[in-house]
């Protein structure tokens, strides 16, 4: 019985660690913080196409440490729309940006997220339901069809960004070094006639 024991030890120490070894990544990168544009569609309506999306916002402990600080974030919701050629770059034909800043009130112990570019705001008890929200995008204008031309493809392309320039001064320089706070999501692209 004491052989199969010690048959057994040097497999249990080569296994264990070479687990650990293959989750060090994803642990790394969980403490990160990312941000994952799951799924973008746009549809058309009287003339007019609205974009419709949902984000992931997973922030970085030194983030969340910043904004329970005091520290307000700002989100930014890039929109490039281009006309689609195979043999040459894609000229834009509309950027937009859509800014959400979310702040932590210490004395109501709330999160408010206020959209940057309506003015609309809202509080949440959670910065769970916050970011949660601040993830549905639903029926954003992005573009009227006078401006495109007709027969031609279209591309839309998307991404959420943790804007760094407006963070205050002193905290910029830190985000410069760090990253924890250059959290940015892949380029999410469709075309604009998929829908």
């Amino acid at each position: 019985m004491q052989m199969i024991r010690r048959q057994a030890k040097p497999l249990c120490r080569l296994v264990f660690p070479t687990i650990l070894l293959l989750l060090l990544p994803a642990l790394a990168a969980a403490d990160k913080g990312m941000f994952e544009v799951r799924t973008a569609t746009s549809r058309l309506d009287e003339g007019i196409y609205y974009l419709n999306a949902t984000i992931d916002y997973d922030l970085s402990p030194q983030a969340i440490d910043a904004l329970n600080s005091g520290i307000p974030l700002t989100f930014d919701l890039e929109i490039e729309i281009s006309r689609s050629r195979k043999w040459w770059f894609d000229p834009e034909v509309a950027l937009l940006t859509q800014s959400f800043q979310l702040t932590f009130n210490a004395l109501s112990r709330r999160y408010v997220v206020r959209n940057l570019n309506s003015g609309v705001q809202q509080s949440y008890s959670t910065l769970y339901s916050a970011l949660g929200d601040m993830g549905r995008i639903v029926d954003i204008p992005i573009i009227d069809t006078a401006i495109l031309e007709d027969d031609l493809t279209h591309l839309v392309r998307i991404r959420a960004v943790l804007d760094q320039q407006r963070l205050p001064g002193p905290l910029q320089m830190l985000a410069f070094w760090s990253d924890g706070y250059r959290l940015e999501s892949d380029w999410y692209s469709w075309s604009l006639s998929d829908g």
